[in-house]
């Protein structure tokens, strides 16, 4: 159930403010330097950087569950035991892709 509601949840996220932040990124970059700028000095803030996390967890926790249920729909994966192996499995998954993405770009950022 939890799983469900997070791949709704996440899916949501990603439409409502994942959306819209990709149109204001891609208009900051036709809008010139100035605008583009203003993007990045908030994106690159605390609460920037919160929401990109965020971002990033629904994308890959909706991506995973998305997978999930692909294989549902084929007829796989039903038995209980690994029903609940994946189910357990989807958001730790999103965790540690999260963390390793941001690992990533943060030495990237640093070095």
């Amino acid at each position: 159930m939890l799983v469900s509601i997070l791949h709704r949840a996440t899916g949501d996220a990603l439409a409502l403010l994942g959306a819209p932040i990709l149109v204001w990124w891609l208009y900051s970059i036709s809008a010139g330097p100035g605008s583009y700028e203003f993007f990045t000095g908030i994106m690159t803030s605390i609460p920037g950087f919160i929401v990109m996390i965020g971002m990033t967890f629904a994308l890959f926790e909706h991506i995973y569950s998305g997978l999930r249920h692909f294989v549902l729909d084929a007829g796989a994966g039903y038995e209980l035991q690994t029903n609940k192996l994946w189910s357990s499995a989807v958001p730790i998954l999103a965790l540690l892709s999260t963390a390793l993405l941001w690992f990533f770009i943060s030495t990237k950022l640093i070095g």
